[in-house]
């Protein structure tokens, strides 16, 4: 089969090098002329555990290539997918389609026989048809039929989550189409992956239902931590106790600042705006945005707090900055509101992450960059741990405590226990557990 992938970002190529490897001819396009000539020369613009071999071994075997082409990219392609971007809109929390409808025209104008048309991004219910509309348009003589086939990839892991998916969901209608999709994931089949057909819209909003779900579980034990400290019970025993009923399962239910990300921040915005229009609004989900809105604020507080109630003139090191570890994703990452407000409020931030640093620079004005987490602590009145890389989950804390100016240490991913911390010497803080300042 001959595979054509519209846009090279994180899904796009992603999806494209797992086809690959299942033995698909993928073309991966892209506008972008510098991505592409860096993607020939085997340069991965985004990192991704494993992505880097995985695109250079099918490129070297000629399943995997690249270009700006789309005419060329089609000429023989069985299925044609769309992954390019779906920003919010600005100021509506709208998903921004300008580029699915842009991408749908361009197809239309350069088929050339039957094409299965793939929504692979992540769009409102209704954009399937609409795509349909727009290429009928375009080309009314058009023979072709679209297909909505949802990613589900968590950044860090998402080449076992491709290869090994819990499921496979194709809103596809025409038994044409079906038996097009079929083939393309019969390595799949052969390992009784669950295959789901659906209708197309319901094919686009199990993508949303599925990632405002997790949204609400972060945010539901994020709200029960503060509870914890209230009341002085363990989140982490709540989490365990409820998470080993069967019918609620212990993912997602792990305490923090609060999610981030490209999908759960954009795409439960744009999930309450789809409900709002079509007069069901989704209240729950409504609230997990408000809530998650204002934890970050509550986390750069917490710091403030555990460093006497004022951190002007003071210096924190900050321990991690993407929104997850394993990646270098700084979209709606905590750290983007919470190291301002520490900014604001007088404090200079010093930061260290493995692979963010040179995105938040950027994204973060005034930041000092350090080469590692004890450069960061080098001098510094507290630190703050925002994101649980590995490296930081086993700090040397005599090396750490003689570092700091002063021994506090905030835990906002609680990886460190509070007994072992203030044995070490340390006045930690941590959410949701006994003990937590």
């Amino acid at each position: 089969m001959r595979v054509a992938m519209i846009g090279s970002g994180y899904v796009g190529l992603v999806s494209g090098a797992c086809f690959s490897e299942f033995g698909v001819d993928v073309i991966c396009v892209d506008k972008d002329v510098g991505k592409i000539e860096r993607l020939k020369k085997g340069e991965i613009p985004i990192f991704e555990p494993g992505l880097d071999d995985l695109v250079k071994t099918n490129a070297a075997q000629g399943r995997l290539s690249f270009t700006t082409d789309l005419k060329a990219a089609m000429q023989g392609a069985t299925a044609v997918f769309i992954a390019v971007g779906t920003p919010s809109r600005r100021g509506d929390g709208h998903a921004d389609l300008s580029y699915v409808y842009a991408a749908a025209k361009e197809i239309a104008e350069n088929m050339s026989g039957y094409t299965v048309v793939v929504t692979k991004s992540t769009v409102p219910v209704g954009t399937g048809r609409e795509v349909a509309r727009v290429i009928k348009a375009t080309r009314p003589d058009a023979d072709f039929d679209v297909v909505s086939n949802p990613e589900f990839l968590r950044e860090g892991s998402a080449i076992n989550d491709f290869m090994r998916p819990d499921r496979v969901v194709i809103g596809a209608e025409s038994d044409r189409a079906k038996a097009v999709m079929r083939q393309l994931y019969r390595v799949l089949y052969l390992i009784e992956t669950p295959i789901m057909f659906t209708a197309l819209e319901t094919s686009e909003l199990i993508k949303y239902a599925a990632n405002t779900f997790l949204a609400a579980k972060i945010t539901f034990i994020n709200e029960i931590a503060d509870l914890c400290e209230k009341v002085g019970a363990d989140v982490h025993d709540v989490a365990k106790g409820i998470g080993l009923d069967g019918r609620i399962g212990k993912k997602f239910l792990h305490p923090g600042p609060g999610y981030g990300g490209s999908c759960f921040p954009k795409d439960t915005r744009a999930l309450v705006k789809t409900a709002q229009d079509a007069g069901a609004p989704l209240r729950i989900i409504e609230t997990v945005v408000d809530i998650n809105d204002k934890r970050k604020s509550k986390m750069a507080d917490k710091i403030i707090a555990a460093c006497g109630g004022s951190v002007k003139g003071k210096t924190i090191a900050v321990l991690g900055l993407t929104f997850k570890p394993n990646t270098d994703d700084m979209r709606y990452s905590p750290s983007l509101a919470i190291v301002p407000a520490l900014q604001k409020a007088g404090a200079t931030v010093r930061a260290y992450d493995p692979e963010g640093l040179k995105e938040a620079t950027r994204m973060l004005p005034g930041l000092v960059a350090c080469k590692d987490a004890y450069d960061a602590m080098q001098g510094a009145d507290a630190a703050a741990l925002l994101t649980e890389w590995n490296q930081f989950r086993n700090l040397d804390l005599a090396r750490a405590k003689a570092a700091l100016k002063a021994p506090i240490m905030v835990d906002l991913r609680n990886v460190y226990v509070p007994a072992e911390m203030e044995a070490a010497g340390f006045a930690y803080t941590c959410i949701g557990r006994p003990g937590a300042r």
